[in-house]
């Protein structure tokens, strides 16, 4: 039953946006009354909770799946537009676990050690390439980030920043690669 009620409460979220989820609907949408749904969730929030491990765990299963190249280069490449496209294909999904979108959630504990595991495996894939330290890894974070920000955002059905990914891609690592004299932290 969970499982149905978090299909559900994706589906009007899709069409209602995140903070359109009401549990009345939720419960009318799986033909239960509206108290039934706090025998699995004790709060809409918990749903929202329930949702932001599933959404994570959909992005650590597409990393974990993802054939990475052994090149730096094309390791980022594959890891931006990875992250992009995961990003795209759900806007709700995106907002969830990438901006604070609703009033009151912050995950639980649990759900945020979820998102966590996707950082550190990024993070790990970005040691494995070979690439700096924290300070390059944050700076990855926001660009490719940002990428999915201004495609969501500015062009969610065509491809303007999704054309970039390799001149950012490009331009990132000439930085991280430089001589140290060029750098800060990295």
């Amino acid at each position: 039953m969970i499982v149905e009620i978090l299909d559900a409460a994706w589906e009007i979220a899709r069409t209602d946006g995140l903070a359109g989820l009401s549990l009345r609907d939720l419960a009318a949408k799986i033909g239960m009354r509206p108290p039934s749904l706090y025998w699995y969730f004790d709060s809409k929030l918990a749903i929202y909770d329930a949702m932001f491990v599933q959404g994570n765990k959909q992005l650590l299963a597409r990393i974990t799946e993802q054939e990475w190249p052994a090149d730096p280069r094309e390791a980022l490449r594959v890891g931006a537009r990875l992250f992009v496209d995961f990003s795209m294909e759900d806007v709700q999904r995106y907002q969830l676990l990438f901006l604070r979108t609703i009033p009151n959630f912050e995950p639980s504990a649990d759900a945020y050690a979820v998102a966590m595991q996707v950082y550190e495996q990024m993070r790990d894939r970005f040691a494995a390439a070979g690439l700096g330290g924290p300070t390059a890894f944050d700076i990855w974070t926001a660009l490719v980030s940002g990428l999915s920000a201004q495609q969501i955002a500015n062009d969610p059905a065509g491809d303007r920043w999704l054309r970039l990914i390799d001149e950012v891609v490009d331009m990132y690592i000439d930085h991280v690669t430089a001589p140290p004299k060029r750098r800060k932290d990295s």
